[in-house]
């Protein structure tokens, strides 16, 4: 059932900001580097061993992968994919997945995965890509900082991303086909480790995708952040078993943008209602002051509380941050 919101004024809200997305896609898509060619990936058997000796050759055939691919970048004459490829190959970086063809496709672990008792999943919003890597390898890295050794953290590239200046991002067609990649990905991690306190964080477009994928998703703990909807209207429309978290950032400018969802002759318009809004049914979790893009800055009350969430501690107010 759509959002009891009034739907003339959502219509004209939501129909100008398709308009508007649809004029600066063109100038957007200018500016994004081009699709670069990649040889496809190795087929490796889905993940259901992790254990040291399993996961080191898993991500050593990633590692080859990338390889090719970033030979494939250069002989394209792409000098910033070939360079960001490249960095990926460090023997620090580890891989669950990788595929370089068109945006990118990556999953990419953040400690030890083989021994962590808890596991964060982080599903990006907008604008992510293997062009566009370093916020979401950066909020990753900081997020395994805080919660220490004994977590690991995966930064979920699983799907193709929209554009912040399209119409695809007011709709839930990528999160459509995005969510049964994510809920495959989920079920592999939790057949490997079952025994393991499993949470997925999910920013902005990415908390869309969450909640297609959130029906019968088997984690402890889903959390939505600087989410524009989840594509129903309440929490308990998402059909999970898992604690439903919701923040935003004081300064976020999701908060301006129309909530509900409106069925066209086209497919749907809107992406639900707010999840941090009481009628929703979340747990509410104090983010700070800071903007869309801030949520895993190191220092940052949201970062700390995030942390706390995946470490099944309670999320704490401003002034009382732990240290």
């Amino acid at each position: 059932m759509a959002s009891r919101l009034r739907p003339p004024r959502l219509l004209r809200t939501l129909l100008a900001a398709l308009v508007a997305a649809s004029v600066a896609v063109p100038v957007a898509g200018a500016a994004r580097p081009a699709a670069v060619p990649a040889p496809a990936p190795a087929a490796l058997a889905p993940l259901r061993d992790a254990t040291a000796s399993a996961l080191t050759a898993r991500y050593a055939a990633n590692r080859e992968g990338i390889r090719a691919a970033e030979r494939t970048a250069a002989r394209h004459g792409d000098r910033a994919r070939a360079a960001a490829l490249r960095a990926m190959t460090a023997p620090a970086r580890r891989f669950l997945t990788f595929d370089g063809r068109g945006g990118g496709r990556t999953a990419e672990v953040f400690g030890d995965l083989a021994r962590a008792g808890r596991i964060a999943v982080l599903v990006p919003g907008s604008d992510t890509s293997l062009d566009r890597y370093e916020r979401l390898w950066a909020g990753a890295e900081a997020l395994h900082q805080r919660l220490g050794d004994r977590a690991a953290v995966i930064a979920w590239l699983g799907y193709e991303t929209p554009g912040t200046l399209s119409a695809d991002v007011v709709t839930p067609a990528r999160a459509d086909a995005a969510g049964p990649q994510l809920r495959r990905f989920i079920e592999e991690l939790r057949t490997a480790r079952p025994s393991a306190h499993l949470a997925v964080l999910c920013h902005s477009y990415g908390s869309v995708v969450c909640g297609r994928a959130a029906p019968g998703l088997a984690v402890d703990d889903l959390v939505l952040y600087g989410s524009p909807g989840v594509g129903v209207d309440s929490a308990a429309a998402l059909h999970t078993r898992a604690r439903v978290w919701a923040g935003r950032g004081g300064s976020d400018w999701v908060a301006h943008v129309p909530h509900g969802r409106l069925e066209l002759p086209f497919g749907t318009l809107g992406l639900g209602a707010d999840p941090v809004a009481p009628a929703f049914g979340a747990r509410v979790f104090p983010a700070g002051g800071g903007g869309h893009s801030a949520y895993l800055s190191p220092g940052s009350l949201s970062l700390a509380n995030l942390a706390r969430i995946v470490a099944g501690q309670a999320p704490v107010e401003e002034g009382r941050r732990a240290a």
